[in-house]
């Protein structure tokens, strides 16, 4: 037996409202919206991980979902021009990575980053 995928799923009265942030910060295609439930992904092929964390490391605080990207200045930048608030970052951490953390619409802290 294996694990073939593994779903976030983010409680929110208004699943519409993930377009602006997921699909239009983020760029992700909608998959499926039925209403009640939005699912946003991408074609790219994944790794099935599940991260269990007591902090956020480097001081910060532990983010809600890590998402990462193939060009963070590109997504810093629909940030800034969406007026979305950075809570940390952009920094550069001794464990190869470089990344932001902003609120989604829900009030998730997502951890943005890219591997150096």
């Amino acid at each position: 037996m294996r694990v073939k995928r593994i779903v976030a799923n983010v409680v929110s009265p208004k699943p519409a409202e993930a377009a602006r942030f997921y699909q239009d910060i983020l760029g992700l295609d909608l998959l499926m919206d039925m209403g009640w439930i939005a699912t946003y992904g991408s074609e790219e092929e994944m790794q099935v991980q599940i991260s269990f964390i007591s902090e956020g490391g480097s001081g910060a605080p532990a983010p809600d979902l890590s998402i990462e990207v193939d060009d963070l200045d590109a997504v810093l930048r629909r940030v800034k021009k969406a007026k979305i608030p950075v809570e940390y970052g952009p920094c550069d951490e001794p464990w190869g990575v470089r990344r932001f953390f902003v609120r989604d619409p829900f009030g998730k802290l997502v951890n943005i980053l890219v591997h150096a």
